[in-house]
């Protein structure tokens, strides 16, 4: 069952799009289980820049099987504009895409309620593309479904409840209800266009694994922005963690081969929300710059801070991680010395990770490491990085218990070092020793 899964270990943006993209080039199927269209993947192919909101990484490759998950809700504008940008860039095939029938429809309203809650005092920092209120119509049990674009005979009923619930919020605003016939429209638009592609997404995983396929699964954003093991209330509406792989495709719980997860050489975040690490300027506008810190989304600056690993045995303890990605480690190239967050003090207490609450009192306990000022651009093996940047890398492994096991030096798809097959080796004992470490 060569099954392996891509966490992000921090606020998201933490590079999964490359990972994936990487790891994608050994899958037969490369499945989504959460989110929307708030995640951005950013990849480098030559000189093109390919921003990806709803198709996993894996759709630039021609062998897998793209599957977008029933945990996900889709706005099927964005994702038909994913499509035509990359019909028309070549070589992506709609026969391998599977939209999960019981995947929810981000609606018109659910966009309007997002703005109209981020113009108020009490904004979260999200990226207004009505993911909440699509995952609140979800369990309130009034959401619209993939499958429900279908049967139109059902439809305007599910219409009808969710415009009614919202209906007080929207008049209170005095922002203008839906119009119930051009929402219909719409939907019969994307009807029309989608639903050749939309399926029992749970079945054709669950065939695959059964047939020993490789099958690769994707996460969007990042386990501190998990609905339930993340920095609350400042979070995305969905379990992104690996937690929920089982719900969020449809399968029977189990345990992937192999669960890697996904971070940046330092930590940034997008929106509201404490963040010990943040770096003050001019340091922090020094690291975005370097990184080219600016939400694939939004366009928003991210902000930046020192690595932060109480945060990352967070990921490995709710996520069961064996091995990490870290990327981005080419932006620190300069920077001397370093500084690792080891640990908090939080109210005379040594912290190991991140308490329930009051993230924004915890102070953190930080170490000095080195620098290094030689470009790492050209490095593809460990014994070409500086002794400096080798032993960085070391250091995160040894404070997270987990070694790292591909390295990204540069923003081109194959600027990295280490294990880029995941499949060749994809069991958890064989892992957490170090033969296949950095």
């Amino acid at each position: 069952m060569p099954v392996v899964a891509v966490v992000g270990a921090q606020w998201g943006d933490e590079g999964k799009g490359k990972v994936v993209d990487l790891y994608a080039r050994h899958a037969d199927v490369v499945a989504r289980w959460s989110g929307g269209a708030n995640a951005g993947h950013t990849l480098v192919v030559g000189d093109e820049r390919i921003v990806l909101h709803l198709l996993p990484s894996g759709a630039l490759h021609p062998q897998a099987t793209i599957v977008l998950g029933q945990g996900m809700v889709i706005d099927p504008d964005a994702l038909l504009a994913e499509i035509d940008a990359l019909d028309a860039r070549g070589g992506f095939r709609l026969d391998r895409l599977v939209v999960s029938e019981r995947a929810h429809v981000v609606l018109p309203h659910h966009v309007a309620l997002d703005r109209l809650r981020e113009r108020g005092t009490s904004a979260l920092g999200t990226t207004r593309r009505g993911i909440g209120p699509a995952y609140e119509d979800r369990v309130g049990r009034r959401g619209v479904r993939m499958g429900d674009l279908l049967r139109p005979e059902r439809l305007a009923a599910r219409i009808d409840a969710a415009i009614a619930w919202w209906r007080p919020m929207l008049e209170a605003a005095g922002e203008p209800l839906p119009d119930r016939d051009a929402v219909l429209e719409r939907c019969a638009s994307w009807a029309k266009r989608l639903g050749p592609y939309v399926g029992d997404a749970s079945h054709l995983l669950a065939e695959a694994i059964a047939a020993d396929r490789r099958v690769l699964l994707e996460g969007a954003q990042g386990t501190m922005l998990d609905v339930d093991a993340g920095s609350y209330p400042y979070v995305t509406s969905a379990s992104v963690g690996a937690a929920g792989i089982p719900t969020g495709l449809g399968i029977a719980p189990l345990r992937p081969d192999r669960i890697v997860g996904v971070c940046k050489a330092y930590t940034t975040r997008v929106g509201a929300g404490p963040m010990p690490t943040e770096l003050d300027e001019p340091l922090g506008s020094r690291l975005r710059e370097a990184g080219g810190e600016y939400g694939a989304t939004t366009g928003r600056p991210r902000r930046c801070g020192w690595l932060d690993v109480p945060v990352l045995r967070r990921a490995v303890r709710v996520n069961g991680l064996d091995a990490f990605a870290v990327t981005k480690l080419d932006v620190l190239t300069g920077l001397d010395p370093l500084r690792l967050c080891v640990a908090y003090e939080w109210d005379g207490q040594r912290l190991e990770e991140p308490p329930f609450d009051d993230l924004d009192r915890v102070r953190p306990v930080y170490e000095t490491l080195p620098g290094w000022h030689e470009p790492l651009g050209a490095c593809r093996r460990l014994d070409e990085l500086p002794a400096a940047a080798r032993r960085y890398l070391e250091r995160i492994g040894e404070l997270v218990g987990r070694p790292v096991t591909l390295v990204g030096v540069g923003a081109e798809r194959d600027d990295v070092l280490g294990t880029t097959d995941p499949f060749t080796s994809a069991n958890r004992a064989s892992t957490r020793r170090s033969g296949d470490a950095l």
